[in-house]
């Protein structure tokens, strides 16, 4: 599966998250070692935030690892927030549009995971967006749809809420077309000012998400990037986790999820 990382704090150069450390993003584009698969080839992005509400975004469909353009991008840019992903496709064609992160807005989003039986229940979820939501659509992957359907759920006012929600409709739909719900989602999403994480599955077994103090912010990635010279802490399973300036909060994610699953 993908892997990933985002910081939130006093700025710096990307390079010393993405590019430079020892087992940095880059070298876990082809030597990942806590995912299913060690290479993560599919493709790439950034989304960074700066001076504009809305973030800055780069993509391409190269392996990170053979992209000069990435290394170069970023030496040169310094955000106190942003987000980058290489991907290992899980389904949906290698394009730019199918790339993480996914914006709207202010709004960033990526995504370690997938849904189970995506095929048999896409047409259901997508349905299921309002019409203004469903405008916003660009690629195939059921990471994008999982964001549109967080938006359609309230996320600018209620980001956990909105997640849950949006798990809760994925696994209804599963239920409604006999698929046994098989969601893992461990991502991280933005607007700007806070950074957020959820690291939940349906089976228990959510892909992995730590986190460590970087200078003057916090970092949190798919798998430790410097194991010497970092205190990384796991984040456990269904957890929400919040970053601000003012310092980060985990909360219980499961627990809202199957209290919609009973009201549902």
């Amino acid at each position: 599966m993908c892997r990933w990382a985002a910081y939130l704090g006093e700025a710096l150069f990307l390079e010393d998250i993405v590019t430079a450390p020892c087992h940095s993003l880059i070298a876990q584009s082809h030597c990942a070692q806590e995912a299913k698969s060690p290479t993560n080839g599919d493709g790439f992005g950034l989304a960074w935030y700066g001076d504009r509400p809305e973030p800055g975004l780069y993509r391409d469909i190269l392996p990170a690892w053979s992209d000069p353009n990435l290394k170069s991008l970023c030496r040169q840019i310094r955000s106190g927030l942003f987000l980058a992903h290489v991907r290992a496709s899980t389904g949906g064609a290698t394009s730019r549009m199918n790339c993480h992160p996914f914006i709207s807005g202010r709004w960033s989003f990526m995504h370690n995971g997938q849904i189970g039986g995506f095929e048999k229940i896409r047409r259901a979820l997508e349905n299921s967006l309002s019409d203004a939501v469903f405008d916003q659509r660009e690629g195939t992957t059921d990471s994008e749809l999982f964001f549109l359907l967080m938006i359609d759920e309230g996320l600018a006012s209620d980001p956990q809420g909105a997640v849950a929600r949006a798990t809760s409709r994925v696994v209804d739909a599963s239920r409604r077309a006999g698929v046994e719900p098989a969601l893992k989602l461990t991502a991280a999403f933005s607007d700007g000012q806070a950074l957020y994480a959820v690291r939940h599955a349906s089976d228990g077994h959510a892909p992995t998400l730590y986190t460590a103090a970087k200078g003057a912010g916090r970092c949190i990635v798919s798998e430790p990037f410097d194991r010497d010279g970092g205190d990384w802490q796991a984040i456990p399973p269904s957890s929400f986790v919040t970053i601000t300036t003012s310092g980060m909060s985990i909360h219980p994610f499961a627990a809202a999820v199957e209290k919609l699953a009973l009201v549902g």
